[in-house]
């Protein structure tokens, strides 16, 4: 497998330095990627770098998987308008120790030769005096070189300024590069195009210090065909941590796609060679409503990144939500879990023991929560047979929900929910707990 080629092909290639493919070309090469420690988990803008060591390491070569932990401290200006705050050691060793779990799942740390390492820069700075550092690193890139970098330019010239801590960020940078050719071989640092001025620092660096040679490859930044950026939804970032973005929001982040970006992500996101991708896009193009390659994306990246069990829950909710599923699955699943299926869903809350011993409908849904404005309404609607409970039309104003509507999250005794419909697609989620008190809020 051709590296360069590879990446060529998805549409990833954005800038190379000459000699770097004829490099690769000639045997294994070790090279890296930084990653930056900002919080404790990745998201998915993370997720094209993660992808150029894969295919970095499929295609025989070494991948180091570089997180920040000293950079960390000093914040990388590229691509940014304004200085961003600086964290602690150990919010960092926090977030570090989050990153490092997540990485080891997509890289292969035991495969012989080629095994992915992880590497920490605070590692080689903790004990770096600055004035070791000015002496040993500044003399050798000069001012005139820095200040032409466009992350600086911008930043020198926008209202905010820059902070010499900002400033001294490409030599940093450019010092891991010199450290891991120095100690690791290791040959090429790879990134995001915003990252080709920090890069070449560091490729510079050795060749004025040490007379060395090293290469610079980096891949496009990805953006949404409508030009808004990739890797948000409206709750903000798409977490590759489930904690942080659910599994099934996960599953939906990439469902939703468009047709046009579907074709750039199911390249850039998946392993799939170009024989399966192109029979896919045919497929999709003869009926796209069917979302063939929306369906193939989100399921192969959700796989990769919560599991099969995790992929299974999505589709059965994504059924619940979207088609005629019933609600069973939903005793399967944790509290948190359902709570973020119904996520931007209205929600309300009744005391358990009152709605284990039996409550009329009328009741339930216009005094003891307000799905609807009177019980005029709701009689009127229920007649017309536009609600339903737990998937069960309401055939009668008279009927009485209990016990056997409830629905038990996760085997618990104690938290219980009522899926109600209101038409076909407007649904609402009445949330039954056995406390005593129910405006007291549930523990997730």
């Amino acid at each position: 497998m051709n590296f360069v080629e590879e990446l060529r092909w998805r549409g990833m290639l954005h800038d190379i330095m000459p000699g770097t493919e004829d490099l690769l070309n000639k045997g294994m090469a070790s090279g890296y990627i930084g990653f930056d420690p900002t919080a404790d988990s990745l998201h998915v803008g993370s997720l094209a770098q993660i992808m150029t060591l894969i295919h970095f390491q499929r295609a025989g070569h070494k991948p180091y998987a570089l997180v920040g932990g000293a950079t960390g401290m000093v914040g990388d200006p590229s691509g940014k308008s304004a200085e961003r705050n600086l964290l602690s050691e150990d919010a960092l060793q926090h977030n570090l120790n989050g990153i490092k779990g997540q990485l080891e799942k997509f890289l292969n740390f035991d495969c012989g030769a080629n095994s992915a390492q992880m590497v920490n820069n605070y590692d080689w700075f903790k004990d770096f005096s600055f004035l070791d550092f000015i002496r040993d690193v500044g003399k050798h890139i000069t001012v005139n070189y820095m200040m032409a970098k466009d992350s600086v330019k911008n930043r020198i010239s926008g209202d905010t300024g820059m902070s010499f801590t900002e400033f001294s960020y490409q030599l940093v940078q450019g010092y891991d590069f010199y450290y891991l050719w120095k100690h690791e071989n290791c040959v090429l640092q790879m990134g995001g195009s915003d990252q080709w001025g920090n890069i070449v620092t560091g490729t510079e660096l050795i060749r004025r210090k040490d007379a060395g040679e090293a290469y610079a490859l980096t891949t496009q930044l990805i953006k949404k065909s409508d030009g808004s950026k990739f890797g948000k939804s409206e709750g903000g970032n798409i977490w590759l941590d489930p904690a942080k973005t659910s599994p099934f929001k996960f599953y939906q982040f990439w469902m939703n796609a468009s047709d046009d970006d579907a074709k750039t992500y199911i390249r850039i996101f998946t392993l799939f060679d170009k024989e399966t991708i192109e029979a896919l896009e045919t497929e999709h193009n003869a009926a796209p409503h069917l979302r063939v390659l929306q369906k193939a994306l989100a399921k192969d990246i959700t796989v990769r990144v919560h599991g099969e069990e995790e992929y299974e829950k999505a589709i059965k909710s994504s059924e619940f939500l979207f088609g005629n599923a019933g609600v069973e699955f939903l005793k399967e699943l944790k509290f948190a879990e359902v709570m973020s299926i119904f996520e931007g869903i209205p929600q309300y809350t009744v005391n358990l023991h009152d709605l284990e011993k039996g409550m009329n409908v009328l009741d339930l849904l216009a005094v003891n929560t307000t799905i609807f404005s009177s019980k005029g309404e709701a009689k009127k609607m229920i007649q017309g047979g536009g609600v339903s409970i737990n998937r069960i039309k309401v055939e009668s104003d008279t009927e009485i929900i209990g016990k056997n509507n409830l629905i038990f999250i996760g085997g618990s005794a104690t938290e219980a929910v009522v899926v109600v419909q209101k038409g076909r697609r407007n649904y609402f989620l009445i949330i039954a707990h056995g406390l005593s008190n129910p405006d007291r809020p549930i523990a997730g």
